[in-house]
C-alpha cells in the first residue's frame, strides 16, 4: 500500500512543531491537497487545532499504551485516499515513556510506520553548533530515517546560506526551511499548555498567518517529496476481537463536550462506535436536561475555568444525578471526576457545587499533581474491569482531590509523576471516575464493559 507520509519531530519541546505543523497542514489544504493529521502521544490539543488546519480529523499514536497492531490499524483506517498522511511528534524526538529507551517517543512511531523524519530545530543563539546537534540525531538510532530538517528562529543569510550549505554538504540533509521568528503569530496558551480550539475565537486568522509564513519560508514540494519517498506500507491490519461487547443493539451514550469538556481521543469516540454505540455529545455548560441515552461519558477538559457556569447549572446537576441513581452507567476522566465531585475549589480558593456523585472536594493547585504515563490495576470489579485487571492510561492535571473514601478507590497506579504506587478513583454501582484518561482501542476490554453495560441499562429501562 503506497501511503505518502512524513514525521514533523523536534529537538525538545518549545522547538516550533505544533505551529510549523499548522502551517503546513494550513498551507496544503490551500492547494487543494488532502492531508490526514495524526498526533503522537496523549495529547488532546493539538489534535483538535489540527482538524482546523487540515478540515480533517486528527488521530493519536501511541505506542506506549498500544501496542503495534494497533497503531498500524488506526494509521492505515485514516490513510486511505488522501495524498498525505502528516504526523506531529510530542516532545523531543527520542523522548518517552520512563525507563524506557523509545517506547512512547516519535522515533518510535516512525520506525514502526517506516516513515521519514523532518526534524524541527530551534537554532536561536546557535550558529554552527546546530551541525553537531542535529548530527547526534541522525547517529542516535540508525534504523531512523532522518531526511532533513527545518531551522526555526532562523532568519537573515547567514542561516539561508551558509548554515543551510554545511548542513546539506556535511550531514547530506536537506534544509526544508529557515523560518525567522515571527512577532505577529502567537498561540494562546493556558496551565495544560495551548488553548484548546474551542476557545480560541482567533484561530481561524491565525492558522492564516502560519500557513503564510509556511508558504514563504518553507520548501512545500520538498516537504512533498520527502512523504512520497516513504516506503510501501503493509495493510490489513487488524484489531483483536478479544473483549468485544456482546449482543445486538446500538446503545446510546452521551459524551459531555463543549468548551469544559473536549479531552477525547478521536480514536477511543470512533472505537465505541465501532463495539455498537451511537455517541451523541451534550453540553455540561448549556443543556438543561439530558437526552435519551443509556450512559454517559463524562471526558477531561478545562471545568475549572468554567465553574460559575458549570455550578450554575442546576438543571442539569441534578439531570446527571437521577440517571446515575435510577442505574444508568457513568464513566468520568479527569475534569470529569472533578465536575461530580461534591465541591471545586478553583485558583483563587473560591468553593463552586459540583453534581455530588463522588464524595469529596477537587482542588486546583498552582504545579502539575499528575504528568505521565500509568498502569492502573483494579482494586475492585467495575463497569470497566475485574479485580486485579490492568489498565495502560495517562495523568496530566493541576488538580488534587481530597475525601474520597479508600474502600471505593478503583485503581492502584504505577508510574507517572509520583515515584510510589498509590490508590486513585472512585467506584460506585455503575460509576468509575478517575484522574486516568483511557485510549479505548487499547483497553478493550474496559470499552466493551462500557458498552455492555450501556447495553443492560437500556434493556433494564426498557422493561426488556
Amino acid at each position: 500500500m503506497k501511503v505518502n507520509r512524513v514525521l514533523i519531530g523536534g529537538v525538545q519541546s518549545g522547538v516550533g512543531k505544533t505551529t510549523l505543523t499548522l502551517g503546513i497542514l494550513a498551507a496544503l489544504r490551500r492547494r487543494g491537497l488532502e492531508v490526514q493529521p495524526y498526533k503522537v502521544g496523549p495529547d488532546y490539543i493539538d489534535p483538535g487545532l489540527h482538524y482546523h488546519a487540515a478540515g480533517r480529523r486528527s488521530h493519536n499514536l501511541d505506542s506506549w499504551m498500544s501496542d503495534e497492531q494497533v497503531i498500524k490499524q488506526i494509521f492505515v483506517k485514516h490513510a486511505q485516499g488522501v495524498d498525505l498522511c502528516l504526523v506531529e511528534g510530542v516532545m523531543g524526538l527520542f523522548d518517552g515513556a520512563k525507563g524506557e529507551r523509545l517506547k512512547g517517543s516519535s522515533a518510535d512511531i516512525a520506525l514502526i510506520l517506516d516513515m521519514p523524519v523532518i526534524l524541527v530545530v530551534n537554532v536561536k543563539g546557535m550558529g554552527r553548533s546546530c551541525l553537531p546537534l542535529i548530527k547526534g540525531f541522525q547517529e542516535y538510532e540508525p534504523h531512523l530515517k532522518l531526511k532533513g530538517v527545518i531551522l526555526n528562529n532562523a532568519g537573515g543569510d547567514y542561516y539561508r546560506k551558509e548554515i543551510k550549505a554545511a548542513i546539506e554538504q556535511e550531514l547530506g540533509l536537506t534544509v526544508l526551511g529557515c523560518v525567522p521568528k515571527e512577532q505577529q503569530i502567537a498561540m494562546p496558551e493556558r496551565h495544560l499548555g495551548l488553548l484548546p480550539a474551542e476557545e480560541n475565537r482567533q484561530l481561524r486568522t491565525v492558522l492564516e498567518q502560519m500557513a503564510d509564513l509556511v508558504e514563504a519560508e518553507v520548501d512545500l514540494a520538498g516537504v512533498l517529496e520527502v512523504a512520497a519517498g516513504a516506503p510501501d506500507l503493509a495493510s490489513g491490519y487488524q484489531v483483536s476481537s478479544a473483549g468485544r461487547a456482546t449482543g445486538g443493539g446500538t446503545v446510546v451514550i452521551g459524551v459531555a463536550r463543549d468548551e469544559a469538556f473536549s479531552f477525547y481521543y478521536q480514536d477511543s469516540l470512533d472505537y465505541l462506535e465501532e463495539l455498537g454505540a451511537s455517541l451523541v455529545f451534550i453540553s455540561p455548560l448549556r443543556d438543561r436536561a439530558l437526552p435519551p441515552v443509556d450512559g454517559l461519558y463524562l471526558g477531561g477538559g478545562f471545568p475549572e475555568m468554567f465553574l460559575e457556569e458549570l455550578a450554575g447549572n442546576k438543571a442539569m446537576k441534578e439531570a446527571i444525578r437521577q440517571a446515575f441513581h435510577g442505574g444508568m452507567p457513568v464513566v468520568a476522566e479527569c475534569g470529569g471526576l472533578m465536575y461530580l465531585a461534591e465541591r471545586i475549589v478553583d485558583f483563587q480558593g473560591d468553593r463552586w457545587e459540583g453534581v455530588g456523585l463522588v464524595p469529596g472536594e477537587a482542588r486546583m493547585v498552582r504545579r502539575p499533581a499528575a504528568l505521565g504515563y500509568v498502569q492502573a490495576t483494579a482494586l475492585r470489579p467495575s463497569l470497566l474491569a475485574d479485580r486485579g485487571d490492568r489498565l495502560k492510561g495517562h495523568e496530566f492535571h493541576y488538580s488534587v482531590m481530597t475525601g474520597l473514601p479508600e474502600e471505593k478507590a478503583a485503581y492502584v497506579l504505577a508510574g507517572g509523576k509520583a515515584p510510589a504506587e498509590r490508590i486513585e478513583g472512585y467506584v460506585d454501582r455503575n460509576m468509575v471516575a478517575s484522574f486516568v484518561h483511557l485510549h479505548w482501542r487499547s483497553n478493550p476490554k474496559a470499552a466493551a464493559g462500557f458498552v455492555n453495560g450501556c447495553r443492560q441499562y437500556r434493556r433494564l429501562r426498557q422493561g426488556s
